[in-house]
């Protein structure tokens, strides 16, 4: 991770527009298709949330915008991308884990585990710092419609959101939220991210 010029990149504008708005976070809502994760996950005994959460990191992988992060007054450049979940702790408080991402599905499930069970145990969080992360919670006992986040001005990371799965006659649906500071990223790049999730979500194949 670096310190980057904004006026030396493609967000100079948007850094300029966004960096002192009151409230430079906006959220978009997209119902996906999650019938193949669901059934990849009861057939391979693998997490749902965990299948979710790595098409969401190689949705974004491709996407320029998401390496590049408003920290402070400052814009960072990052080489690698890591995924969050919010983790019950056996304290039944939550901890904070960040998996970093990587194609090799196998790999990431096995960090996945690991490191959420390592997370749970100790009751302390996980920060990748030197990773771009891509924040998600999942609130799963409920079924929900959308949720938008706080914007803080503190915590500018993109953010996912997602309650329980909706079932329908064959089909599985998933409303998600995701927020994004503009001076990352405008609404083009993510709805292409979006786009990109449902499409890596109809190509899993394990």
């Amino acid at each position: 991770m670096k310190e980057i010029d904004p006026k030396q990149t493609k967000r100079a504008m948007a850094f300029e527009l966004w960096m002192n708005a009151p409230n430079p976070m906006v959220t978009f809502f997209k119902t996906l298709d999650v019938t193949p994760l669901v059934r990849i996950s009861k057939k391979k005994k693998l997490k749902f949330n965990m299948l979710l959460d790595y098409c969401i990191g190689k949705a974004a992988v491709d996407i320029d915008e998401f390496y590049i992060l408003p920290v402070g007054n400052k814009l960072i450049q990052y080489d690698t991308l890591a995924v969050n979940t919010i983790v019950k702790n056996k304290d039944g408080e939550v901890s904070s884990c960040d998996i970093l991402y990587n194609g090799d599905l196998m790999l990431f499930n096995h960090e996945y585990l690991k490191y959420t069970a390592q997370v749970a145990k100790t009751c302390e969080n996980r920060d990748l710092t030197d990773s771009m992360v891509i924040g998600t919670s999942a609130i799963t006992n409920v079924e929900i419609d959308g949720v938008v986040g706080m914007n803080s001005g503190i915590f500018n990371n993109p953010f996912m959101i997602w309650g329980r799965y909706k079932r329908k006659m064959f089909k599985n649906t998933l409303t998600v939220s995701f927020q994004f500071h503009h001076t990352q990223m405008d609404g083009a790049h993510a709805g292409r991210f979006l786009g990109n999730l449902q499409t890596e979500i109809y190509n899993l194949k394990i």
